[in-house]
């Protein structure tokens, strides 16, 4: 099983999207302290995910939503998903 996920951070007001098989470790990654988009912060939460059997799907649907560029789709993508 693979997932698509959106994190996001309160102390930086951003979302992140990607994708992974392991959501826990790849989260733990996240909030490690390094020097990536995700570093100093540590305090992303999974707010969004979405389940996949291939890889390269959850990969697909990554890049699809990062191709929107748009904070407001991708609130209304997790507010979707609260409904």
């Amino acid at each position: 099983m693979y997932f698509l996920y959106i994190l996001y951070s309160k102390l930086r007001n951003k979302y992140y999207v990607g994708s992974t098989g392991d959501i826990e470790g790849r989260l733990q990654s996240h909030n490690s302290n390094h020097s990536g988009f995700t570093g100093h912060a540590g305090d992303w939460v999974v707010v969004y995910h979405e389940s996949f059997e291939k890889k390269e799907e959850a990969y697909a649907r990554e890049r699809a939503i990062k191709k929107w560029k748009s904070r407001k789709l991708i609130e209304a993508l997790i507010n979707s998903a609260g409904s």
